[in-house]
């Protein structure tokens, strides 16, 4: 256990036994949470990480994010000539083009202690949240949300007007996880700790989400919570248990997700163009 995780969770006991708040929190309270900030938003610690085949979440960097709501006055902040208020100033993203990333102008933002990697592609309006993690050589595409502690894999194509959630709280709770060469087209809802396995392509307004089936057809079962690998990915909509009403002729639809076989023409329609990079 490191020095910064012990403090935290110690930080943590106190705050749940009300030893600390926001009014009695000291300059060592305010350092440890801003040397957890500096953590996150260096990719040197995550709110989730694979651990023998399966996302689970670090409980304590779930817990050191909370803490920097409860143990922060909001303050009056500035930000392109607008008054906002807040517990924390929005990240330091001078820095982004020495490591090739690039955030256009007029809406694009990222909270601090979120991870952007190098290479990056943030077109605006886009908003990346708090302990979220964005790896490197992704396309946060404009529109699109990056929700708390979310976990974005590297070479991700989010299309535009995308929202991929988080999950904060439970802290035990596993977020949203998108792995590396996924890409999902317009409009996608990626919600409730749903893992997107890599190397995949979902089509656009695709809702995934642990409550609609995803029929493998590959493996030949249905599965929750998570899309397989390797597969494209699409919505139809199956019947449900819902028969003939009042109100309707015939049986009701629900949504569904099928997932079938990557084929390679689909991998080449999807490949971002090198001028992205130039």
């Amino acid at each position: 256990m490191s020095t910064l995780e012990t403090d935290v969770i110690e930080l943590w006991e106190r705050k749940q036994n009300d030893e600390v708040d926001a009014d009695s929190a000291g300059e060592d309270e305010l350092a440890t949470l801003d040397e957890f900030l500096a953590a996150l938003e260096a990719g040197e610690v995550r709110a989730a990480e694979p651990r023998d085949g399966t996302w689970e979440a670090n409980e304590w960097v779930k817990q050191g994010i909370l803490l920097n709501f409860g143990l922060r006055e909001t303050a009056p902040r500035e930000y392109g000539g607008v008054t906002y208020n807040d517990v924390l100033p929005l990240a330091d993203t001078s820095e982004y083009g020495d490591r090739g990333s690039r955030n256009t102008p007029d809406g694009t933002v990222v909270r601090q202690g979120a991870h952007v990697g190098s290479d990056c592609i943030l077109m605006s309006p886009a908003f990346v949240n708090i302990g979220a993690y964005v790896g490197d050589g992704t396309l946060v595409d404009s529109c699109d949300t990056v929700g708390s502690c979310a976990q974005i894999g590297s070479n991700v194509k989010l299309g535009a007007n995308t929202l991929i959630g988080g999950v904060l709280e439970p802290v035990e709770n596993a977020p949203v996880v998108i792995e590396d060469d996924v890409s999902l087209g317009a409009g996608c809802r990626v919600t409730s700790g749903f893992v997107v396995g890599e190397n995949s392509v979902v089509g656009e307004n695709t809702l995934l989400t642990p409550r609609i089936p995803v029929y493998d057809l590959v493996e030949e079962e249905v599965v929750y919570g998570e899309l397989p690998a390797n597969r494209r990915a699409f919505t139809r909509f199956v019947e449900s248990s819902v028969s003939d009403h009042d109100l309707f002729e015939g049986g009701a639809y629900k949504p569904a997700v099928v997932a079938t076989d990557l084929a390679e023409e689909t991998l080449e329609a999807t490949e971002r163009e090198d001028a992205l990079r130039e």
